[in-house]
């Protein structure tokens, strides 16, 4: 699993934010990190919000919208996305990527809390609290890539 595409509503809070983490923790792992939303509007930047709490954060950032395409469903080897309601319009409307699609929650073995809350126009601390969440997941993440069931598909 080389190959991860971030998925949320707009790509310009969650899905950026998602992908920015996630590089940084991963960087020099052999991880490609993209991220991309289901009603997008492609070229836009990340929230203002979002960036400054990536800044916060120490975390390098330099984000453009994207809108899923069947060129990012091909991409990449796993789609994680936001909500369950992202998943299923993924799953709609791409369903050949039905078996690489899930939240990243699921993904990682959180029950019981499956959606991460859009933080958009929200205040600043409704970002922060996202970014928590996102990172909780993510630092899960980094932990079950490196288990050894995942070594096959580049983890280690």
């Amino acid at each position: 699993m080389k190959r991860i595409l971030f998925v949320c509503t707009g790509n310009t809070c969650r899905s950026p934010m998602a992908e920015a983490i996630f590089r940084a923790k991963t960087t020099g792992q052999g991880y490609e990190v993209r991220s991309a939303g289901v009603a997008a509007f492609p070229g836009q930047g990340a929230s203002l919000h979002a960036k400054q709490v990536l800044d916060e954060r120490g975390i390098e950032h330099a984000h453009t919208s994207s809108r899923l395409d069947d060129d990012l469903i091909d991409w990449s080897d796993v789609i994680l996305t936001m909500t369950h309601s992202h998943k299923h319009a993924i799953t709609a409307y791409f369903p050949a990527a039905m078996a690489k699609v899930h939240t990243l929650r699921e993904f990682v073995g959180v029950e019981g809390l499956g959606d991460i809350a859009d933080p958009f126009g929200g205040e600043l601390q409704d970002y922060r609290r996202c970014a928590e969440e996102i990172e909780e997941s993510l630092d899960m993440l980094s932990e079950l890539l490196l288990h050894p069931r995942f070594r096959e598909f580049g983890g280690e």
